[in-house]
């Protein structure tokens, strides 16, 4: 059984070790490798060791919830470098029904803070990449213009994989393109952009209350965005 499978703690220590073409994960000089079975190989010494902490933290059982970074780091060796143009592609897709775009009519305060938080982010997009997306009140579709979307896969396709599956989780989870670009590219701190995300949910609670069940859910969901925020900047070290 490979290190990468193991269920529990068997190792002392675990470090990093630099190798060529990357930085792997050694516990007890033994190499932890994916599920795959393909060698655990990551493009930064930083992501190594955030990687190596992981393992280094395990205690009996291995938790493997309680390892996000070792598994975005085997994602993006075993699902999205061998699927690479289908992970491009599905992610680009976002930006056809991205979150942003889509506005409530009423009433006319949830208006507002839908204009106050989201407006800015597709100025933005259109400053920094020249890509206007349209908004439309309600939830029917509405059609972006295919050049400027066009545009989003390219600078899409320039991520390594690590990067990418990161990006998965940061378009993925709240829902736009727009919101995962502006995490990519640094514009702001991923716990607040993923407020801006959530301006419906906040809404909802003032009105009716908060749900327990729901409530854990977005704390699971926000901490993902934040782990993938950070493996994302670790991954684009070396850019």
């Amino acid at each position: 059984m490979s290190a990468g499978w193991a269920r529990k703690r068997f190792w002392a220590e675990a470090a990093v070790a630099e190798e060529a073409g990357g930085y792997a994960v050694r516990l007890d000089g033994r190499p932890v490798r994916t599920p795959g079975k393909a060698p655990l190989l990551m493009p930064t010494r930083e992501l190594a060791e955030m990687v190596a902490a992981e393992w280094a933290a395990q205690e009996g059982e291995v938790a493997p919830a309680t390892m996000p970074m070792t598994r975005m780091a085997n994602s993006a060796i075993d699902k999205v470098t061998p699927q690479r143009a289908e992970v491009v592609a599905h992610l680009a897709a976002y930006g056809e029904t991205d979150l942003l775009c889509y506005r409530a009519t009423a009433p006319d305060e949830l208006v507002r803070r839908q204009a106050e938080a989201w407006d800015p982010w597709l100025d933005w997009l259109a400053s920094r990449y020249g890509v206007r997306l349209a908004t439309v009140p309600g939830l029917l579709p509405v059609p972006q213009e295919a050049a400027g979307l066009a545009r989003l896969e390219a600078e899409i396709a320039r991520l390594g994989a690590f990067e990418l599956a990161a990006f998965h989780d940061l378009v993925g989870l709240p829902g736009s393109l727009v919101l995962g670009l502006a995490v990519a590219a640094g514009e702001a701190d991923p716990a607040t952009v993923w407020e801006h995300a959530r301006v419906d949910e906040a809404w909802q609670i003032e009105q009716w209350g908060a749900d327990d069940e729901a409530e854990r859910v977005n704390g699971l969901k926000r901490q993902a965005f934040l782990d993938a925020a950070r493996f994302f900047a670790c991954a684009s070290e070396l850019r």
